[in-house]
């Protein structure tokens, strides 16, 4: 099965594959962030927004918030979650906007997406042009060299009469430019079990070839992978919060 087929598919069940993950925590966490580096505006864009949960809290901030994303499943999704918001059917690796932005997000590693460094510099210059000055972007990143092949997570939820176990892991090689997501997802309904087995072509990269690539647009600033508190990153973890400034 594709990676678009799984998720196309599995629209409908997206928000319960991240039932786990705390939206709110790491929308407001980015909120201060942008509030400490960044301008005083609040228009907002986010990248491969899903169905929208994070643009849900940046509207409920204040922000004028807007998303993207390149499966129009989980555009109409986020469009009724958040009526008062815009979305476009565009990949993040060349997007275009109508005005300049204050603030770009990219939450749950997505920016690994770009599957590949090319693709990754066109992003990243996409980004910067639909900034203003000092507009702000923001993202997680896993570094390459510090990925656990055997590490993964897990949980478990109920949806109507079905039992839902999902499964993910990042796999990386030890060389190149490649890494992969891998998924699994078993629906058990009564004594029927369906299970779904993928893997998506991410881009690999160490955080010092990130800098690299963001110093010629931004002043870059990185920070633990905490979204309870700010603090600086400690130079061993392998997760981390980029922070960038327009320049």
């Amino acid at each position: 099965m594709s990676t678009n087929a799984l998720y196309t598919d599995l629209s409908g069940y997206y928000d319960l594959m991240c039932a786990d993950i705390n939206y709110e925590a790491q929308s407001y966490s980015i909120k201060r962030l942008h509030q400490l580096l960044g301008n005083d505006g609040k228009t907002h864009l986010d990248l491969a927004c899903g169905t929208g949960p994070h643009v849900r809290y940046f509207i409920d901030y204040g922000y004028k918030s807007s998303g993207l994303d390149i499966n129009q499943p989980m555009l109409d999704l986020a469009q009724g979650r958040c009526p008062e918001a815009t979305f476009s059917l565009q990949d993040m690796s060349q997007f275009v906007v109508d005005e300049p932005l204050d603030l770009i997000t990219c939450f749950l590693y997505s920016i690994h997406y770009n599957d590949g460094i090319e693709k990754l510099k066109a992003c990243i210059a996409s980004v910067h042009s639909a900034l203003k000055e000092n507009g702000v972007f923001c993202f997680n990143l896993v570094d390459k060299d510090k990925i656990d092949n055997r590490s993964f997570v897990r949980h478990s939820a109920q949806y109507e009469q079905s039992e839902f176990t999902f499964q993910s892991g990042w796999h990386y090689s030890g060389e190149g430019e490649r890494q992969s997501l891998k998924l699994s997802i078993d629906k058990k309904t009564g004594e029927e079990t369906l299970s779904w087995q993928d893997e998506h072509p991410m881009v690999a990269l160490t955080f010092e070839k990130m800098k690299e690539l963001l110093s010629p647009f931004f002043d870059v600033h990185i920070f633990e992978h905490d979204y309870e508190k700010i603090m600086p990153w400690d130079n061993k973890s392998g997760n981390a919060i980029f922070v960038c400034v327009k320049n």
